[in-house]
């Protein structure tokens, strides 16, 4: 204890010197900058200054240095330095979420840019352009966006570039909650630095952050931690305040995911003290949603009722849209028995979700309140409000089947691609091995090689066309396995449904008849091994061999536990498991202890990963 008390001291003297070294190399340009006659120096100073500010103060704080930047560079004719200027005016406003303003000034500075030539304005304009539609919910316009980004950084054989934009990429299917796909282009962003002879520290916890947020959203959370930890360690030595406040938030989750509420409350309270002393109005509200939500979860719910209306309060004067804490703050008061405040909380979520088309809160702003309705009395106003959580569930239910195909499409045209061009690197070796042919001047070598070249080729072209069938036939099948698991899940969980509402009514005299008949015909579908069996057998038609290889090197694994395995294999979450195989989260994280026991998985390896070498 008194080890881990000494490393935290030294990470705060080490955090405080580089804010300290930060805050004299902004005092030092400041005393350059007075000192400078007006030129082109003194724009450059600005352009510093202005990042120097943008990162150590308020978001208004940079506004007197990008001002006079601009009109200095106009008044010199100074065409860089007034595409510089026009970019930090969008990047600006693009932090305080003004993004039509934010917009207008990207694509003047775009304008510029294509003027002069210069692609480091072009990369660096195009990515928050991007980053503009990621944030409105546009992410198809963001990734046409972002291959401009790509294509400018490899214009510019930039490797830190190429790098930055795979994690860009990254995130946009993170948001689309492609999570393979977004993991895939981040571990190429890692190992694209890795590559690099200067290590850019920050950028590389920037991506084990991204690595550890999307397991965190796949529901592993135990596999998450090693790199967000490892990330914030990063942040803490280069005293970047902006990313530690991210990554606290991030191990907050991470932590409440795993249960363990007093570590989450421990790393929110640290986000907030950062953006509190940061002056970060929107990473403050946020904290305090999540202290509402950790310690109502803790069963806090005077304490969580105090934080979230904080969030709210907080949140009307920033660009947090609160739908998410009036959801929270509903359920919270349904807990305490206090229904008119629940169903007048989910009110406002259902009014505000409807208006930004946040389907994931609107479905919950109607279950919430359809609980409050039904506790309250008013069984028909909750009847309509479960009757629109059913239809909005159902489509969100389609749109994540959906995604997933998608998402399948998607690997299976990358893999393809990187298989066409192995195939081209090989015909390239053949070719060059024929011209080396031809220059030693052999006629006869070069008839039998020429033959032998001739099959190559034929044999190549046939094994592509046979590669390119199968891959065909194995994209089809995950598509119908990954169907088919998602229908089973939204089967049971609809049937639970229905048996808690059955429950529910067995209290009223009309219904008892033919309420054991209901509850007995639920529980024969959920039981029902002919769903299982089907799955299966679209599982052993994808992973070929997958039970065999676990029961030969596994023997002791039950045939519950190797359900388990298989769709852990698939990389579903937690959820939709604990949906297919019919039993809680919570029961889902106490299977997966028990298998983790069972195989002798130290604490340092991921079950996940051990699934996906099987």
């Amino acid at each position: 204890m008194k080890t881990r008390f000494a490393v935290s001291i030294c990470l705060l003297i080490l955090n405080c010197t580089l804010q300290a070294q930060k805050e004299e190399r902004l005092d030092s340009l400041l005393s350059v900058y007075e000192n400078q006659p007006d030129g082109i120096e003194k724009i450059e100073t600005l352009d510093q200054l202005y990042y120097g500010t943008f990162h150590l103060r308020k978001p208004e704080d940079v506004l007197p240095y990008v001002k006079e930047q601009l009109q200095l560079s106009k008044s010199l004719d100074y065409k860089k330095g007034e595409g510089d200027a026009l970019f930090n005016y969008g990047n600006y406003y693009r932090r305080i979420y003004a993004f039509d303003s934010a917009h207008y000034y990207f694509e003047r500075a775009a304008t510029i840019w294509e003027e002069l030539d210069n692609n480091e304005g072009r990369f660096k304009t195009f990515n928050g352009l991007a980053k503009i539609e990621q944030l409105q919910g546009d992410f198809t316009k963001s990734l046409e966006l972002y291959e401009k980004v790509m294509e400018t950084a490899k214009n510019m054989e930039s490797g830190i570039r190429i790098a930055e934009t795979n994690r860009e990429i990254a995130t946009i299917y993170m948001d689309k909650a492609s999570y393979e796909i977004g993991i895939k282009y981040m571990l190429n962003g890692l190992r694209g630095l890795d590559s690099l002879e200067k290590p850019y520290l920050e950028k590389r916890a920037d991506m084990l952050v991204g690595v550890g947020r999307i397991e965190s959203l796949r529901g592993n959370d135990e596999a998450a931690l090693p790199h967000l930890l490892e990330g914030l360690k990063i942040f803490q030595e280069q005293g970047n305040p902006l990313w530690e406040c991210i990554t606290h938030t991030e191990i907050g989750y991470a932590y409440l995911g795993l249960d363990e509420i007093d570590k989450g409350i421990e790393h929110f309270n640290k986000s907030l003290e950062i953006s509190i002393s940061s002056g970060r109005k929107g990473f403050e509200a946020i904290c305090y949603h999540n202290l509402g939500l950790a310690n109502r979860k803790k069963g806090n719910l005077d304490l969580a009722e105090d934080f979230l209306n904080k969030s709210i309060a907080l949140g009307k004067t920033t660009a947090n849209n609160n739908v998410s804490s009036y959801n929270e703050l509903g359920s919270l008061f349904l807990e305490k028995n206090q229904t008119a405040e629940a169903i007048e909380n989910h009110t406002k979520a259902i009014h505000l979700a409807d208006s930004i088309q946040s389907l994931a809160e609107l479905k919950d702003g109607y279950e919430g309140r359809s609980l409050a309705y039904e506790k309250s009395g008013q069984f028909q106003e909750a009847l309509e409000d479960k009757k629109q959580f059913i239809s909005l569930n159902d489509s969100i239910f389609n749109t994540a089947k959906s995604q997933q195909i998608e998402e399948l499409r998607t690997i299976y045209e990358t893999e393809k691609k990187e298989q066409q061009i192995s195939l081209l690197e090989q015909e390239a070796e053949v070719s060059r091995l024929q011209k080396i042919v031809l220059g030693g001047g052999l006629g006869l070598s070069l008839l039998i090689f020429g033959f032998g070249f001739y099959g190559i080729r034929q044999k190549l072209k046939r094994n592509q066309l046979e590669k390119e069938k199968v891959d065909a036939e194995l994209a089809f099948k995950k598509k119908e396995l990954t169907t088919h698991a998602l229908h089973l899940a939204k089967k049971n969980e609809v049937l639970e449904g229905l048996k808690q509402k059955a429950e529910a009514l067995k209290q009223n005299e009309e219904s008892k008849k033919g309420y054991q008949q209901l509850i007995r015909t639920i529980n024969f579908d959920l039981q029902d091994d002919n769903n299982w069996e089907n799955f299966s057998r679209y599982f052993e038609e994808v992973h070929k061999d997958f039970n065999s290889n676990v029961k030969a090197k596994y023997p002791q694994v039950t045939s519950n536990e190797l359900r388990l395995l298989s769709l852990l294999k698939m990389n579903l979450s937690s959820k939709e498991i604990a949906n297919i195989l019919n039993i809680s989260p919570e029961g889902i994280k106490k299977a997966r202890y028990r298998l983790r026991k069972k195989l002798d998985i130290t604490t340092e390896d991921s079950l996940q990963d051990l699934v996906l070498s099987l």
